[in-house]
This record gives structure tokens, C-alpha cells and sequence, in this order.
């Protein structure tokens, strides 16, 4: 790992901060993509029906 200096607790927040919010807007596109497929397969499923 390069010297940082003075600045490492700052650039590994930064760097760990980073990584963090990638990992929640994955996770939130992840369950949000699960949340309309089910309400999709709803839909798709009373439109079956009424056919």
C-alpha cells in the first residue's frame, strides 16, 4: 500500500465511505427489482384471471 502520509485516516474514510454507499444503493436496487417483480407477477397473475 503507497505512503499517504498525513492524509491516510482521511483517504481510507473517504475510500470506506465510498465503498459503503455503493453497497446500499446495490442492495436497495437489488430489493427494489425484487419488489416490482412481485407486484408484476401480481398483475400479470389477475390479468390471467379475468382472460
Amino acid at each position: 500500500m503507497p505512503d499517504l502520509g498525513q492524509y491516510a485516516v482521511y483517504v481510507l474514510a473517504s475510500y470506506a465511505v465510498s465503498l459503503g454507499l455503493l453497497a446500499v444503493i446495490i442492495l436497495a436496487s437489488i430489493f427494489q427489482a425484487r419488489r416490482i417483480r412481485a407486484r408484476l407477477e401480481e398483475v400479470e397473475s389477475r390479468k390471467d384471471r379475468a382472460a
